[in-house]
């Protein structure tokens, strides 16, 4: 009797230490993830950054008019970019990091070269098909001067085929410093060489504006010869894993490798290559409507540089930020639901949403109120398109609200609910922009409200799938009403201090800066009267943690 309370004793405390490595490993895996995600993240920003930062000196150079030749000949890029790879990170990832689980690193490996040969003669086609397709898709944009701009960029399909492998492999090995290292490296060669070849033609606008697209094909190559290099440092451990996989199991064919990467990828190319075929659909209405209300081909260019080169340049540049900081909290809540864990699923997507929103909100209404300072400032040569910025910098509450709903929902597996809304979107854009962008005195302010529109309907779809998906109850307040309660305050005081300002000293980017910098202050002051920021939000964002010491040190938290 003795003897088998010994073993039972034993055996629970067996079990009760295994339990304990069990958890110890799943909160190490779940740290690590969000550690993953936040390094990705930051990269994110950065990248945005660098991509916003030098598209200035490019617009002062290359103007309005070289503004509309770079953007069509690049939607032309990225719709074939999307086609060839948008998934392959994803998917390569998937699998990968299934295997390594598994301990199956010969397997996983042998997904990554399967995966480089597949994608490489993908992307060698699509690059081929571009290039010699070229001035076809030319005339069927209704751009003709974005020819050698489709040319320049035709290569960088494949090579950036190429770098998604390396990049999902990494991620797949949980490992995301030689992505996120890459991306930096591939946009800051980007920004040197579009800058510099850009200055080299300047004489001939549409030679300017191809060799500014040349640098997005540099960058490339760099960010692929630095992975490259990572891969290399790493692949004697790597074989070596390889090398000494003992688990004896059957290996899965290149045929089905391939079949496997092809059905997690085009879920994902689905939904991208939808938001895609609106821009190129959007850029086509743009050329012909405004051609139809009488407009010349230069003054065309140029009404199409604006739209792309400032309002879409500067109004993305706050919905990367506040999505990219809100990443690091997105596989928390995949988890929450996976365990049912609904209520913490609740708070999760509640900080995801609030950080989005204290972020896009402010920016919106901003860029709004001072949107005529903002471009005269970053662009004094060719500072028109003021009213693209005033109209439609509400649209950035809708996109990023779209899109931080778009990424929870693929992280929950609805891949293709965000698609569905995204197409039902595009649908109401078109006959706005057929009808608004024909009338001269709309012209391309119709396309920037059509904008606006789609966003709105795709981003209520996609909130109303996430609540039904999570089972999740909004805070309203703390998303919407306060964030919109202190950008009101900021408004006032940025409109103000600009008129003050600028009668004292005349010069603009002085007010301007100047605005910003008191709007932002008091920004911050309301939210933190009205209790709008909150301990978990904190913590997701840029120096958070300094700002929440700050704050209890004070008592305001």
């Amino acid at each position: 009797m003795r003897a088998k309370l010994m073993v039972l004793f034993i055996s629970e405390m067996r079990d009760t230490e295994m339990g304990r490595k069990i958890r110890k490993n799943q909160k190490t895996r779940k740290s690590s993830f969000v550690k993953q995600a936040a390094v990705l993240a930051v990269a994110g920003i950065l990248v945005r950054v660098l991509g916003f930062l030098y598209r200035v000196p490019l617009t002062n150079m290359i103007g309005d008019e070289g503004n509309g030749i770079y953007s069509a000949g690049y939607y032309i890029y990225t719709f074939f970019l999307v086609m060839s790879s948008a998934g392959l990170p994803v998917a390569i990832s998937k699998m990968v990091s299934e295997k390594i689980s598994l301990g199956r690193f010969a397997a996983a490996h042998k997904i990554f070269k399967v995966s480089l040969w597949f994608s490489f003669i993908v992307g060698l086609i699509f690059s081929v098909g571009m290039y010699l397709g070229a001035g076809k898709l030319c005339e069927i944009i209704g751009s003709p001067d974005s020819y050698y701009t489709i040319l320049t960029l035709s290569p960088t399909v494949c090579i950036v085929s190429v770098m998604a492998v390396f990049r999902g492999y990494f991620q797949g090995m949980n490992t995301t410093v030689p992505t996120a290292l890459s991306q930096v490296m591939e946009q800051i060669f980007n920004a040197v060489f579009s800058v510099y070849l850009a200055y080299v033609f300047m004489d001939n606008v549409i030679y300017s504006a191809a060799g500014g697209t040349a640098g997005t094909g540099i960058g490339a190559l760099a960010g692929l010869l630095f992975i490259w290099f990572a891969y290399f440092l790493a692949r004697p451990s790597i074989k070596r894993r390889v090398r000494f996989d003992k688990n004896f199991y059957r290996e899965e064919s290149a045929k089905r490798i391939t079949k496997n990467l092809v059905a997690l990828a085009v879920p994902i190319i689905t939904g991208t290559a939808i938001f895609s075929m609106t821009n190129l659909i959007d850029m086509q209405m743009v050329n012909s409507r405004l051609e139809a209300a009488g407009f010349a081909q230069n003054q065309i260019n140029a009404l199409y540089g604006q739209l792309t080169g400032k309002y879409v340049t500067i109004t993305t540049l706050p919905v990367s930020v506040s999505t990219a900081v809100a990443t690091a909290v997105l596989p928390a809540i995949a988890a929450g639901v996976a365990k049912k864990a609904y209520k913490d699923v609740n708070l999760k997507m509640n900080v995801a949403l609030r950080v989005t929103m204290i972020i896009s909100i402010p920016a919106a209404i901003g860029i709004g109120v001072l949107g005529n300072q903002i471009l005269e400032m970053l662009y004094p040569n060719y500072s028109d398109g003021g009213i693209l910025l005033q109209v439609g910098s509400i649209s950035i509450i809708f996109l990023a609200l779209s899109q931080i709903a778009t990424g929870i929902l693929q992280g929950l597996g609805k891949v293709y609910v965000p698609a569905m809304n995204a197409l039902i979107g595009a649908v109401v854009k078109i006959p706005l922009n057929y009808f608004l962008i024909s009338i001269p005195e709309i012209n391309v302010v119709g396309a920037v409200i059509s904008t606006i529109a789609c966003y709105a309907v795709a981003s209520f779809l996609n909130f109303r799938a996430l609540t039904k998906a999570t089972r999740a109850k909004p805070d309203y307040s703390g998303v919407l009403f306060k964030p919109l309660t202190a950008s009101c305050f900021m408004a006032v005081i940025c409109h103000f201090s600009y008129k003050v300002i600028y009668y004292f000293i005349g010069i603009n980017s002085v007010a301007t800066i100047a605005a910003i910098c008191f709007g932002v202050f008091i920004y911050f002051a309301v939210m933190v009267f009205i209790r709008g920021l909150r301990k978990e939000d904190l913590e997701f964002m840029p120096m958070g943690g300094k700002i929440l010491r700050v704050l209890r040190r004070h008592r305001l938290i």
